[in-house]
Parts: C-alpha cells; sequence; structure tokens
C-alpha cells in the first residue's frame, strides 16, 4: 500500500511533464510554421523583373521520373528543390519599409493610379530591354534628318515620373535631331510640381522649355497650345508617363522625311502600373467599333508575309492618339486638333479620319517603341464633371461619318439629343481639303470593321455554331460551361519561388487578374491545353 502511494505522485509528474514537453514543441512548430506560411504571403503578389522567369510545370511527366536511385539523379532532385525554394526579398525595390513609404504609395495610387513609391526609386534613369526586332540594328537612316519639337502636356504628373520621361528622350535621342522640348503644364492644381518641374529643367535642362496654359484646357487644347510654342520640323506628341527606347526618334523622323503626309506613331510597349516593369508589346494595329471607341487589333496576315515586313511601316485605320509625329506645317494645314472638343477622348478617332479622308497617311513604325504607364483608371476627369468622350465622339460622328453616324446612334441611343457644340468651322476644313467621304475610307482603309447591323455581324456566333452542328443537336453551350476536350494540365511557377500564378477571381470568370501565391494544387492555380475545334 505504501509504495503506491509513493509511485503516484511520481507518475504524475511524469505525465505533467510530458503534457508540458509536448505544448512546448507543439508551440514551437506553431510558431515556425506562421513564420514559414507569413514570409510566403510577403512574397506573394510579386512579379520578377525578367519576363521569362515565369516557367510552366507540367503533370505529364514519365513514369520512372522518381524511381531513379543513383547518386547523380538525387543531386539534381535536391538542386531542383533548393531553386524552388522562396527567396528573400529585402531589395525588392517595391517593398514598404517605413510609414513615410507607405504614404507615398498610396498617394501615389490615389493621384496618379500608379505606384509612385516603385517610381521615386527607380531614378530619372535606368535601361530598359531592348524589345526592337532583331532586324532593326540593322537599319539605316538618312545622316540629314528633320529637327523635332517633343510636347508633352501634363496635368498633375507625378514629379518623378515626368522627369524621367523626359530623361528617356535626352538620353536616348540624336541630340542634332531634338530641335526643343516642350513641357506644357494644364494648370496643375496639385502641390507645387510647376515651380519644381520649372526650376530643375533651368538648371538641368536648359533644352526643355516649361509653359503654362492660363486656366485648365484638357489635353487636347493644351497640346494645341504647345505646339504653337514649337517651331521644329515635326512635332512629336507624348504622354507624360513614358519612356522611349532605343532609336526610337529615327524611324519617325525618315519616314515623314520620306512623305511629308504621313502621320507616324511607335510601337506602344508596357509599363506596369503597379512593378514599372517594362515588357513588349505584339505588333498591333489600331481599330475603332461603333460605339466610337479604340481598340486594337491584329495585323493582317498579308500585311507579314515575311521577315522584312515586321520593320516596314505598317498602315493602321486608326491610332491611339497619346504617342505620334507629323510634320508641323502638315498639322497645321490639316487643322491641327478640334478646338471645340473638351479635355479628352474622341481626339484620336478624329484625326485619324481625318489624315486618312484628307490625303494623308497613319502608319506605324515597328522599329520605334516607346513604353507607357497604363493605368487601370484615369485620376481626373473634366472639370465639371462633364462626359467629355460621348461629347467628342459626337463631333466626330456629325463632322466624319456622313450617314454611317447613324450606326453610333444604334449602339448609343442615348447620346442622340446631347449637345456637342457648333461644328460649322470643322465642316468647313473638311470642304475647304476636299476630303473623301467615309464610305471610301471604310472601303479602302478599313474594310475589316463589319457594320452593327449586317447578316455576318449579328450572326457570327449562331453561324458558327450551326457550321460545327449542322444537325442542331448541340444547344448552345455558356462559355463557363462549355465542353471541352483537355489533353494536359500545369501550373505556371516563378523560377526559383514556390510561387505559382493564380486567377484572383472563379475560374468561371472571364478577364480576372493574375497575382502570385504560394503552389497549392487548386483549381485557381491550375491551368489546361485543350483541342481547339
Amino acid at each position: 500500500m505504501r509504495s503506491n502511494i509513493t509511485g503516484g505522485p511520481r507518475k504524475c509528474n511524469s505525465f505533467l511533464l510530458g503534457v508540458v514537453f509536448a505544448s512546448v514543441t507543439w508551440t514551437v512548430i506553431i510558431i515556425l510554421y506562421s513564420r514559414l506560411v507569413k514570409e510566403s504571403n510577403l512574397n506573394s503578389g510579386r512579379l520578377s523583373p525578367q519576363p521569362s522567369s515565369l516557367m510552366v510545370v507540367h503533370e505529364f511527366l514519365p513514369k520512372d521520373a522518381h524511381n531513379k536511385g543513383n547518386v547523380e539523379g538525387e543531386d539534381k532532385h535536391q538542386k531542383m528543390l533548393a531553386q524552388l525554394q522562396p527567396k528573400k526579398l529585402e531589395n525588392e525595390i517595391g517593398m514598404v519599409r517605413s510609414l513615410e513609404e507607405q504614404r507615398i504609395r498610396d498617394q501615389g495610387y490615389k493621384n496618379h493610379a500608379f505606384n509612385t513609391l516603385v517610381s521615386h526609386k527607380l531614378g530619372y534613369h535606368r535601361e530598359i530591354p531592348d524589345t526592337r526586332n532583331a532586324l532593326c540594328a540593322d537599319q539605316k537612316y538618312p545622316d540629314e534628318l528633320p529637327s523635332a519639337s517633343i510636347v508633352i502636356c501634363f496635368f498633375n504628373e507625378d514629379l518623378h515620373t515626368l522627369l524621367r520621361s523626359v530623361h528617356s528622350v535626352i538620353d536616348r535621342s540624336p541630340k542634332k535631331l531634338i530641335h526643343e522640348i516642350i513641357l506644357v503644364d494644364d494648370n496643375s492644381n496639385l502641390d507645387n510640381i510647376h515651380h519644381e518641374i520649372e526650376a530643375y529643367c533651368k538648371v538641368h535642362l536648359p533644352i526643355v522649355m516649361v509653359v503654362k496654359t492660363p486656366r485648365r484646357e484638357g489635353l487636347i487644347r493644351a497640346r494645341m497650345f504647345g505646339a504653337k510654342k514649337a517651331s521644329g520640323d515635326v512635332l512629336v506628341f507624348l504622354d507624360s508617363h513614358i519612356e522611349v527606347n532605343r532609336d526610337w526618334l529615327q524611324p519617325l523622323l525618315a519616314r515623314i522625311q520620306e512623305d511629308p503626309k504621313s502621320v507616324v506613331t511607335p510601337i506602344i510597349d508596357i509599363i506596369n502600373a503597379d512593378t514599372f516593369q517594362y515588357t513588349p508589346s505584339p505588333l498591333v494595329r489600331g481599330g475603332f467599333n461603333w460605339g466610337l471607341h479604340f481598340k486594337w487589333e491584329n495585323v493582317p496576315q498579308w500585311n507579314l508575309e515575311n521577315a522584312a515586313d515586321f520593320v516596314k511601316p505598317i498602315k493602321s485605320p486608326t491610332m491611339a492618339g497619346g504617342l505620334f509625329a507629323m510634320k508641323r506645317e502638315y498639322f497645321e494645314e490639316l487643322g491641327a486638333y478640334d478646338s471645340g472638343m473638351n479635355i479628352w477622348g474622341g481626339e484620336n478617332l478624329e484625326l485619324s479620319f481625318r489624315v486618312w479622308m484628307c490625303g494623308g497617311h497613319l502608319e506605324i513604325m515597328p522599329c520605334s517603341r516607346v513604353g507607357h504607364v497604363f493605368r487601370r483608371r484615369r485620376p481626373y476627369g473634366a472639370p465639371d464633371g462633364e462626359d467629355t468622350m460621348t461629347r467628342n465622339s459626337l463631333r466626330v460622328a456629325h463632322v466624319w461619318m456622313d450617314d454611317y453616324k447613324d450606326y453610333f446612334f444604334k449602339v448609343r441611343p442615348d447620346a442622340r439629343h446631347l449637345s456637342y457644340g457648333d461644328i460649322s468651322l470643322r465642316l468647313k476644313l473638311r470642304e475647304n481639303l476636299q476630303c473623301k467621304s467615309f464610305d471610301w475610307y471604310l472601303k479602302n482603309v478599313y474594310p475589316e470593321l463589319s457594320l452593327p447591323s449586317s447578316e455576318k455581324e449579328s450572326n457570327r456566333l449562331k453561324n458558327k455554331w450551326q457550321a460545327l452542328d449542322p444537325g442542331g443537336k448541340k444547344k448552345f453551350q455558356p462559355w463557363h460551361a462549355r465542353q471541352r476536350n483537355y489533353i494536359s494540365q500545369y501550373q505556371i511557377r516563378l523560377t526559383g519561388s514556390n510561387l505559382c500564378v493564380q486567377s484572383e477571381k472563379d475560374v468561371k470568370t472571364k478577364g480576372s487578374y493574375l497575382n502570385l501565391q504560394p503552389c497549392l494544387r487548386v483549381k485557381s492555380q491550375v491551368f489546361y491545353f485543350r483541342l481547339k475545334w
């Protein structure tokens, strides 16, 4: 009995020690696991500055791939595992390290719709990839080319981004070709940007002329204001958040020298608004729809039959409008911009129609590339809240589209009775320039554009399904529920990490954003190859 009494507390103490030890062990494990998860989350959503760093991890590996027991195979396996471990991002340029940096980033998104913290850290000079076709390096241009007046308009622009735009022009352009750079401040009211940019240019950039409109005019009239200040042979209009690429200016000037009625544009590369990563754009041309919205579309195959075609001028029905060049005298002769348009919107289509219909040519120069920050929203609009896009589109329709404007009103019946101002001067301009009809434009410049009421357009999907199922046995299937013949599946992993591309929304949602998250076997990270019909 006594031995049992004395042994009881010892067993109880041992049990309690075991519980304490197990608790401590699990606590340490949980802390380490939480730190690992936290580190992975910090790394998620960050894109590598190298576009080639995403790799596809396929699921159809050979059956014996994991059964090799030799040392060499084990070493390769360990090296692969080491490469897939997440790397530390202490030097990541976009990482927020203080409350002040967080303020800069958040304020930048609010005022400019892009990451100003990253932009500030990049400085005024940086290297960007040469995204031109390899044949562009062999192109030869005349020693004597017309001089260029670079016109950059801005309103409440971020100072660092604006100055990097200007420095990129100076750094990557032959000095003898730049007659002047004109910065037009469209009466900015944010901070003290006008005085800061004026003081900087006075000391560091004497070639830059800084002017200010007496009141807010908007992009269209601000560009006209800047063009009147210019005295170079050629006007080159650029946006205020761009970076020009190598030898960007010579192709534009050479083409205008060859054909003074050519209005030329560069290929517009993409600068990511969040990371400022510079990536190339494909070779596309400008178009529009019957709502008078600009759109990008593929260049017709007959324009690109051999390698040399990829460096030749490519005719484009319209242009985006932010970046282009034309002879200064021709700009004035053709009627500059429509000063009756307000702020922004529609001016690119108006000028595109006018160029083609009044004897000129609109072309893309593939060997000229300029990067542009593509923002997800416009951080400002008209001071009075006017829908300037609709007003300006109405002026385009009534001046240039003849009877085809009825198709615009079929898409926008709400706009039929809205005010668009006096267009008598623009109609007189069209008469004086002896411009062709809009019917001629559609037949000779943009025959690919189908009419919204045509049987071809209205029944396009119906005819497609009838061709696939002549007997009509299959019912139309919505995109997200359509049967597909998948042949394999894969994930897209960031090289040197355990981060994979993940769809932000449900897989049924088209156009959802992609981000980087820790690799997991979840539906939002699995992509598929399928047989196309």
